[in-house]
């Protein structure tokens, strides 16, 4: 007759090692995928009373432009549901950017989008990384989130959607793609 080696305790204590296993991988497939298409009213007159991006610091006896390097931008631009400024508001995009290539050509930029409304409210999603400032789409990591998007990670892309130089008035269309659980 065999003799059995395997200890009765190791024998529960691997199988509750498996239980606990499964049940991880149960709920990790609970993974949820969110696609958002937003659009940021941003405007970057300074001195405007309106404005909603504004630069704060940056190189002594150079002016402070979105293309000079160490240039250090704030935001709190509105996000709307459509292109249309008068359109239903989802959140805030509060956050910096700076200008971090020598050539001014890139922008680090670390923004929260803050949900306000019914579906998302309280909610966050974190974006962070390096935008090519002049290219027509720019990339970015989506790091973090909170609430309805905790734990999230992704990506987000930027584009240009309306411009008026004059009045330093322009629309970005921000599409998020976002799992989070």
């Amino acid at each position: 007759m065999a003799t059995n080696f395997v200890p009765k305790r190791h024998t529960i204590l691997f199988l509750a090692l498996v239980l606990a296993t499964t049940t991880y991988l149960a709920k990790a497939t609970d993974l949820k995928e969110t696609q958002l298409s937003l659009y940021f009213q941003d405007i970057s007159a300074f001195g405007n009373p309106n404005a909603t991006v504004i630069p704060v610091a940056g190189i002594a006896g150079k002016a402070w432009t979105f293309t000079q390097f160490g240039t250090v931008y704030v935001t709190d631009d509105y996000i709307t549901e459509t292109s249309n400024p008068k359109s239903p508001e989802v959140g805030r995009a509060q956050g910096m950017y700076v200008t971090a290539g020598l050539d001014g050509l890139n922008s680090h930029v670390m923004i929260s989008i803050v949900f306000t409304n019914k579906e998302y409210n309280g909610s966050t999603i974190q974006i962070q990384g390096i935008s090519k400032q002049f290219d027509s789409v720019r990339e970015v990591a989506v790091v973090a989130g909170t609430g309805i998007f905790r734990f999230a990670r992704g990506y987000a892309t930027f584009e240009t959607y309306f411009l008026d130089i004059p009045t330093q008035y322009s629309v970005i269309r921000c599409n998020v793609t976002v799992q989070h659980y």
